[in-house]
């Protein structure tokens, strides 16, 4: 599958963000990341934004779901606009079901997996999503290091949709730079989350388009 570029809008500048979606209008997807200082010691920002956003947004946005509860409030993102919607394993009671009703509601469905959570509760069951977020840092904060250890999981699950013949992508998110996308892109990932490597750069389109081109997009 083609290289997808996601920058996180985490490290924008929340006082302009439709400003700061024009800044990455090179990039193929936005990350809106959501945290509700209960599933993660972190408060962003939530559905009334992120419908706006919808509204304004250059390209299509990738909610990640960083929220207790995404059984509940995660459809509301599908209806609010959003192009994908990812909810964390830890946090679903019912993570195939929720999958099936975000796609009814015309969003693509996301299961994304914390750097201790394992793959292989999920393998049997991979065709239920359209993408799988392994994060190689702790969810909650931006900036922090990337985790080497991540990478593992990465190739069992690129073996496993490969295997099977399933379209269905896999993404990587925290700690993701020009230092560190071309170790991502080797283990099976496709889809790329960046937010201070993109809008820490004094270009951004530029930073976008290395980006790209180490993935091998």
């Amino acid at each position: 599958m083609a290289v997808t570029i996601a920058p996180s809008i985490l490290s924008a500048d929340f006082a302009n963000l439709e400003a700061e979606l024009g800044r990455i209008a090179t990039a193929d997807w936005a990350h809106v990341d959501v945290m509700d200082a209960h599933f993660v010691p972190n408060l962003t920002l939530g559905l009334p934004v992120v419908q706006r956003l919808a509204q304004v947004s250059p390209v299509p946005l990738d909610c990640h779901l960083m929220i207790a509860d995404p059984d509940r409030w995660a459809p509301s993102y599908a209806e609010a606009g959003a192009h994908s919607v990812t909810f964390h394993a830890e946090a679903a009671a019912a993570p195939v079901r929720l999958a099936r009703e975000l796609r009814e509601r015309g969003a693509r469905a996301g299961l994304a997996l914390s750097p201790a959570t394992p793959a292989e509760p999920f393998l049997d069951w991979l065709g239920e999503f359209d993408m799988v977020l392994v994060m190689t840092v702790e969810p909650g904060f931006g900036g922090q290091s990337f985790l080497d250890g991540c990478l593992p999981k990465l190739r069992r699950l690129r073996s496993a949709v490969d295997e099977h013949g399933l379209e269905v992508r896999l993404q990587v998110d925290g700690g993701v730079s020009a230092e560190t996308v071309e170790r991502c892109a080797e283990a099976g990932a496709d889809v790329f989350v960046a937010g201070s490597a993109v809008y820490g750069a004094d270009d951004p389109a530029a930073a976008i388009a290395q980006l790209r081109g180490l993935a091998g997009g």
